[in-house]
């Protein structure tokens, strides 16, 4: 499960201390899905042996927290911030039917905590849309890529003193790929043009699209800047992604990479079975980025602060 180490202008703890959390999400997600698994599987032996009724778990019968309210209990920070909080998530509908119905539950269980770090520390909070949590291209990133990959979900870094968007990047133990979507109604073609828009086709209907390039260089451009100046060495790779259809790329721009239809699934697997760890460039080149990126949020209410605004 890829980690969200930035969620568009929203404060993120990654910024706290991003050496600190990377890591420590892998341990939690690791340590709570095999209590989560070896519970399951217990109460599926005990419903085959007649210790209890089909649907029904061992929290009816025992004294214990489910492994959910087990995942969301208060986690330490570290020892030197001794100050705890504690998590809460809705239980779940209905009792896992297979294991991959629980690793499903599993993950979105953890989507909704990555969410809450992503937009969260101890003291301050960002407002989050509601749309978010049903965002499909963000659990895309969260849901289908190792524990490895670090996702900048549409950051806002500060250039000077001026706000720019920029496109969702995954920085890997190996690189950092700026992904722009291009994506439409399926088996479309997405035609490249060196103008302004580009012409995407389905069907007998056309219609234009900015030209994601644009958008996509300048991406480039800004960490490039950040990463010479943190004097951080890593490939920059661009990619433009049509999952669903085609981009006739026309031989231009021969510094993107056009991943469609027909390469989409070799390149995402390369991606998935990547078996590198950790690095620590990775997370200085992370860190370097978050230093650049813009935050806005409140001071948390429930700290009986005021509500003041701040932006780092």
């Amino acid at each position: 499960m890829g980690q969200l180490v930035k969620l568009m202008d929203c404060i993120s703890r990654y910024e706290t201390d991003v050496y600190y959390y990377v890591p420590e999400f892998i341990r939690l997600k690791q340590r709570q899905w095999e209590q989560a698994k070896a519970r399951w599987q217990a109460e599926r032996t005990a419903e085959a042996s007649g210790w209890l009724e089909t649907g029904e778990t061992w929290d009816g019968w025992l004294d214990k927290p489910s492994w959910w309210e087990r995942l969301t209990k208060r986690w330490r920070r570290r020892a030197a911030l001794t100050e705890e909080e504690p998590f809460s998530f809705a239980p779940m509908a209905r009792p896992a039917a297979t294991l991959e119905e629980l690793k499903q539950q599993f993950l979105d269980e953890l989507f909704e905590l990555q969410l809450k770090w992503a937009s969260s520390t101890m003291m301050y909070v960002s407002s989050l849309d509601e749309a978010v949590y049903g965002d499909e291209t963000l659990k895309y990133f969260l849901q289908r890529f190792p524990d490895t990959h670090l996702c900048f979900y549409r950051p806002v870094a500060m250039v000077g003193k001026a706000p720019v968007e920029l496109e969702t990047m995954v920085l890997t133990p190996s690189a950092i790929w700026c992904i722009a979507f291009v994506e439409g109604r399926s088996d479309n073609i997405v035609m490249a043009s060196t103008g302004r828009f580009w012409v995407e086709r389905a069907g007998t209907s056309e219609t234009r699209r900015v030209n994601p390039v644009v958008s996509l260089r300048r991406t480039e451009q800004i960490v490039s800047d950040i990463f010479r100046n943190h004097a951080v060495d890593w490939p920059i790779h661009l990619v433009l992604l049509n999952r669903y259809g085609y981009i006739d790329s026309g031989g231009l721009f021969p510094f993107v990479r056009y991943i469609d239809k027909r390469n989409y699934e070799e390149w995402f697997s390369r991606l998935r079975r990547s078996a590198l760890p950790l690095r620590h460039g990775q997370l200085k080149a992370a860190e370097a980025l978050l230093r650049h990126c813009a935050s806005f949020y409140d001071r948390r209410q429930d700290e009986n602060m005021s509500g003041e605004e701040g932006q780092q």
